[in-house]
């Protein structure tokens, strides 16, 4: 199961191999059936992103290969020192997050190894990672007028250009993941009162209800007043995908916008604007909140509008110091 491994399940053994392995290591298959089965209920029953199962996946099966090829040794003669050079060599070669991904890895899969029964204790448990410590976000920021340059360039003539407006304004207004917008169906778009509100379905299958900016909401009334009768109507309708992609006649198809799609998106319109190449779909999660903070809010409206689990991820995105630390550099006259 190496980096290259593909998201395909197989089978291997008698045994369905879990999305995310391409086959199960030797190191597992040697420890018997037993091992192999608990093995595949982890990725399966215990990992229910497919993102984490995949990049949970590579990091197992590199560990594995590591212990096999370096030590030759079986799944209970692994220890902590055997975690500790792996880690070791991880650390020459990717930054300080990704290793402390693997050893999260490691250790939830030895975890479930001893609570099964399978294993004595788990070898990674007392393994330290390597220190890291982030007290501001690397997310590019836009100022207010550079994002406000950004939309009012977007053309109001195409379908495209309503459509892009709107999707940059949800994600910069409600402080929106691009996971979160492109994942919005019609109904999520709806009148609360006398305001239209956000419904945005985030990570772990949870969602929460943002009133929507008067601008944004313009923005998505203009929007979907241009688009296609289906967005209007029948209940079926008002399931599809509220940010639709387009076909090679720049017509909305059914299928919703991926990420990637949005990114490619950003870039095509910073740089018609002149904005930095580093402009991306996070950039307006950060934007949103900075400009609010400037403007007077609380770091713990923006928490809650953001939907961070601490204040302290929502401090990350706030850039309202950066003037002010520049401003006193400048304060040095030579």
């Amino acid at each position: 199961m190496d980096e290259g491994t593909q998201l395909v399940p197989v089978q291997q053994e008698g045994i369905v191999v879990p999305a995310g392995a391409a086959s199960l290591p030797a190191i597992i298959l040697r420890s018997g059936r037993a091992a192999s089965e608990r093995f595949v209920d982890f990725f399966t029953a215990q990992i229910h992103n497919p993102n984490t199962r995949e990049a949970y996946a590579r990091a197992a099966g590199r560990f594995f290969q590591f212990v096999e090829i370096r030590f030759a040794l079986g799944l209970a003669e692994i220890r902590p020192v055997h975690v500790a050079a792996y880690l070791e060599l991880l650390e020459r070669e990717l930054a300080a997050p990704s290793v402390k991904q693997h050893l999260a890895a490691i250790r939830m899969l030895f975890d479930y190894l001893v609570t099964s029964g399978l294993l004595p204790f788990n070898p990674a448990a007392a393994v330290r990672g390597p220190k890291h410590v982030v007290k501001k976000g690397k997310t590019p920021v836009l100022t207010a007028e550079q994002a406000r340059t950004l939309l009012d360039a977007i053309e109001t003539d195409t379908i495209v250009g309503l459509r892009d407006r709107a999707l940059i304004a949800t994600m910069v207004y409600s402080f929106a993941r691009v996971g979160a917008v492109v994942g919005m169906r019609v109904e999520d778009y709806f009148e609360n009162g006398r305001r239209g509100t956000f419904r945005l379905h985030e990570k772990g299958g949870k969602y929460h209800e943002v009133p929507a900016h008067h601008n944004a909401e313009a923005y998505l009334d203009a929007y979907l007043a241009a688009a296609p009768a289906a967005y209007t109507g029948a209940a079926a309708a008002r399931r599809l995908p509220l940010f639709r992609s387009v076909d090679r006649r720049r017509k909305l198809t059914a299928r919703p916008m991926s990420r990637t799609d949005v990114l490619q998106m950003i870039k095509r319109r910073a740089k018609a604007v002149g904005l930095p190449f580093s402009t991306c779909c996070h950039t307006f999660r950060a934007t949103g909140i900075t400009a609010y903070l400037k403007n007077g809010g609380t770091i713990e409206k923006a928490q809650m509008i953001a939907n961070h689990e601490s204040p302290r991820t929502t401090k990350l995105y706030d850039r309202t110091q950066d003037q002010l630390t520049l401003d006193e550099i400048e304060r040095v006259r030579i």
